[in-house]
């Protein structure tokens, strides 16, 4: 099939090409792709299973002759309903496949070699028919159930002026989700997104709501803050569970009031924002343990957006890396493709970093093949012994928690000279967590030495 690719569309519906003649399945999705479909191809009956039960295809181009059965086969286990179009192209037509064809709910039955204008009318028809729910979640990916609960609870509480809280293990994408809420909630402002776990504990509140001049040390100028940023948009608050017990005071009542005053200022300014947050935390317990108020809980928690981790996700992971890769691949103006056995690979990881690591998994292993076909190994190589030295760090069997995490801590620390932000990056917590960690130390007497000061 000798096509000429034409400009890309805005939309990116799915094709699915169903074929042993991996040149044809090649050149087909590699036409649907600069038609702006992301398009996935399976060689076999067996693994054609693996994708032909997303309920979001917009179109599945199949072969009827494959080499572990027939096309019909993958048709009668299909809900063919919720298949967008459904089109059968084969090199070996018969007057009892066409007939067998027309009695079921089947589109097309084409005849290889397949000709442009007659692909160009299977991709437009499929285009216009892709559910439009999928361009409006941000670039959202997802068709396990959790997911598309997930999808259908942001289109439902999206132009409403809820605060939403969003839980999630980090890596999961709350931020995307914060992103989908605002571009559905009809808000002609900006969204801003903050991580209250990133900014020191005493300038978060001059980041929230902005100061006066002259406010404290070296405010020399008036600053405008993340609230009224947000005016008339939605403002993301990232790590709600890091903001300081008295911030989270005022912050309650600049939700119950729409009002903020900048510190250092007397005047009240009214505000128009609509405030999403999100923890990796488990709210409820955050409460108990008194890292969250519970008052200011109830108050985000309008509505309650809970994620689920990747491992939970099934089939979304070869869904989601395939994406990864298609994307890689368009940007490259490459054609690589995943090695025999990295889909099982990727669906025995647990994804502990969740899509997150998915997607570093996919680029590391993109960048590092040297021919088309890439092997993803999720999880980092190992690296090559130590000596144990001082700064070596040894549990044993039997120590508390609280002692690991004290070693861990003042040993880290005592390693990067106390800096407390390197020491920080290092054990993956922001630095806020640093310094209630080294607090709680003192109170107790476990600190000692100037790691603890």
């Amino acid at each position: 099939m000798d096509l000429t690719p034409p400009p890309m569309r805005e939309s990116q519906p799915t094709l699915l090409i169903v074929d042993d003649d991996r040149e044809f399945a090649n050149s087909a999705a590699d036409y649907a792709r600069a038609r702006g479909f992301i398009p996935y191809q399976a060689h076999s009956l067996a693994q054609s299973r693996q994708y032909a039960h997303l309920p979001s295809l917009d179109l599945l181009l199949l072969d009827l002759t494959l080499p572990d059965g027939s096309g019909f086969d993958l048709l009668q286990e299909l809900d063919l309903p919720e298949h967008g179009r459904v089109a059968i192209v084969t090199g070996q037509p018969s007057v009892e496949s066409a007939a067998r064809a027309v009695s079921l709910p089947v589109a097309d039955y084409l005849i290889k070699p397949l000709k442009p204008e007659q692909f160009d009318s299977l991709l437009d028809t499929a285009a216009a028919r892709a559910r439009p729910a999928r361009a409006d979640c941000a670039g959202m990916v997802g068709e396990c159930v959790a997911m598309r609960r997930v999808i259908r609870d942001i289109g439902r509480v999206a132009r409403s002026t809820a605060t939403v809280l969003i839980v999630g293990e980090s890596g999961t994408g709350k931020e995307l989700v914060a992103r989908a809420l605002h571009e559905q909630s009809g808000r002609r402002g900006p969204f801003v997104a903050v991580n209250c776990g990133a900014i020191a504990p005493d300038l978060l509140a001059s980041h929230l709501f902005g100061h006066e001049r002259g406010a404290f040390t070296g405010a020399s100028n008036r600053h405008i803050g993340y609230f009224e940023q947000a005016n008339h948009g939605t403002l993301f608050l990232d790590e709600i569970t890091e903001m300081p017990a008295q911030l989270q005071t005022y912050l309650l009542r600049v939700l119950e009031t729409n009002v903020i005053t900048r510190v250092g200022g007397t005047e009240a300014i009214a505000t128009d924002v609509r405030v999403v947050a999100a923890t990796n935390r488990d709210p409820l317990r955050a409460v108990e343990d008194g890292t969250l108020r519970e008052d200011l809980f109830y108050r985000l928690a309008d509505f309650t957006l809970e994620l689920p981790p990747l491992r939970a996700r099934g089939h979304d992971i070869l869904l989601l890396a395939r994406l990864f890769l298609d994307r890689l691949n368009q940007h490259y103006n490459t054609r690589k493709r995943f090695a025999a056995g990295t889909e099982r690979v990727l669906l025995q990881h647990t994804w502990p970093g969740n899509v997150r690591e998915l997607r570093s998994a996919v680029q590391r292993a993109y960048l590092t093949c040297d021919g088309d076909e890439i092997a993803v190994q999720p999880g980092y190589r190992k690296l090559a012994p130590v000596h144990h030295d001082a700064t070596t760090i040894t549990f044993h069997v039997g120590m508390t928690y609280a002692e690991v995490e004290r070693e861990m801590l003042l040993k880290t620390l005592e390693h990067f000279g106390n800096d407390r932000t390197r020491t920080a990056e290092a054990l993956g917590v922001s630095v806020r967590t640093i310094h209630n960690q080294l607090a709680r130390l003192r109170a107790n007497g476990a600190g000692n030495g100037s790691a603890a000061r």
